[in-house]
């Protein structure tokens, strides 16, 4: 019998990068979703095609070997489908992974194989799958007799993703036009007794978190600063806004801070860091992609969180006293991100502006105690934003 994923989460993400590396990989890919109109193209259609666009021009990959699945209306089917995988991933969104999980955990306590199914999460957040399994271990859906013995049935593993989507063509069907650069570690350590699986486009490592947040503050950051500042300045790709030579000097700042950080939380040298700068700045000014603004931008709420890319490397440099102007800069312009079409987190931070005073929107969007160094260098940013949107 041949390798099976089963992978949930039918968008972008989940077709043009988890399942074209796992099906490049002999597996065999089963999608689940709840989006009807997602699982009926998949059972409809027999391949689909990924484009990787690169400086070196288009690549493009057919994608067979799949199968699609509703969790709506056939849990039994799925949970027999994880049952007898080899490997179960997601890319879903964070706040969607407490709705996985107790599919996960039906399929998991069913699991009679002799080797644990792996489960990773490819999610833009640090520790996913460690979130994703404390849903699945929790008592509502783990019997508490059987959690003593999960870790015969199933290997949780966190994992870091990197890899640009750009919008989409509006007729694009399945098709998906995606960056060839792509960065897919994940932790090997949960696999020590049983070996992990054999996917040639995941790179093993022994600690992930040196690339969780060297990806998460070096490309999501100036990513999302170049969103911002280009959406304040009306330009429509990131491509645009890096051409602008003010916005491209503050992406720049912005990663002089990250990096100070890195390289001094995570041994790696200040040269590795820099190329790695030159290299992310490169890639997201990909004229190619036509990424525009407003998409990079969206869900502000989230990127304007605790341990995220904007307050996440702030806080830790605040912390022993080191220089966040940049940081604060787009920490500003997320703020000022509000009331955009098709993104509802920035109509949810407008009606909070509008009806939360500053103290409590910084500890209710950025999850900062008073206590904390960067709480008050973002007080009078919230204060200056919401006297601007009145």
């Amino acid at each position: 019998m041949g390798l099976k994923a089963v992978h949930f989460g039918g968008g972008n993400i989940g077709r043009g990068f988890v399942a074209e590396k796992l099906h490049l990989a002999g597996y065999e890919v089963v999608f689940v979703d709840v989006m009807d109109s997602i699982i009926e193209q998949l059972q409809k259609t027999k391949e689909y095609t990924v484009t990787e666009i690169g400086g070196e021009g288009e690549k493009v990959n057919k994608i067979t070997n799949y199968r699609a699945i509703n969790s709506k209306t056939h849990e039994e089917d799925v949970i027999d489908e994880i049952a007898s995988a080899d490997l179960v991933t997601c890319a879903v969104g964070p706040n969607i992974l407490k709705f996985i999980a107790p599919v996960i955990a039906k399929a998991i306590d069913k699991r009679t194989a002799p080797k644990p199914i792996a489960v990773i999460a490819c999610e833009n957040a640090i520790g996913a799958t460690d979130t994703l399994a404390g849903f699945i271990k929790d008592s509502k859906h783990t019997p508490q007799d059987r959690l003593s013995s999960i870790n015969d049935r199933a290997s949780f593993a966190n994992s870091a993703i990197d890899r640009i989507v750009p919008g989409q063509d509006p007729n694009a069907g399945l098709n998906v036009k995606i960056e060839s650069f792509y960065e897919w570690v994940v932790d090997k350590t949960p696999f020590a007794k049983e070996g992990h699986p054999e996917v040639s486009a995941i790179k093993w490592v022994d600690d992930l978190n040196p690339y969780i947040e060297r990806k998460l503050f070096t490309v999501n950051t100036g990513h999302a600063a170049a969103a911002y500042y280009g959406h304040a300045r009306g330009k429509r790709t990131i491509h645009d806004a890096l051409q602008d030579s003010e916005i491209n000097k503050i992406v720049y700042d912005c990663l002089s801070e990250t990096s100070h950080l890195i390289v001094k939380k995570h041994g790696i040298s200040t040269e590795e860091q820099k190329a790695y700068v030159e290299k992310i700045v490169k890639r997201i000014s990909n004229p190619y992609l036509e990424d525009v603004v407003e998409r990079v931008g969206r869900a502000p709420l989230r990127k304007l969180s605790r341990k995220e890319r904007f307050v996440g490397p702030a806080s830790q440099l605040a912390e022993s006293g080191d220089k966040v102007d940049a940081l604060l800069g787009a920490i500003e312009q997320a703020f000022a991100f509000l009331d955009v079409e098709g993104d509802e987190e920035s109509a949810e931070l407008s009606k909070i502006l509008k009806s939360t005073e500053a103290k409590d929107v910084v500890g209710k969007v950025c999850g900062l105690e008073e206590s904390h160094p960067l709480f008050s260098k973002i007080v009078p940013i919230v204060e200056k934003v919401q006297k601007n949107t009145k």
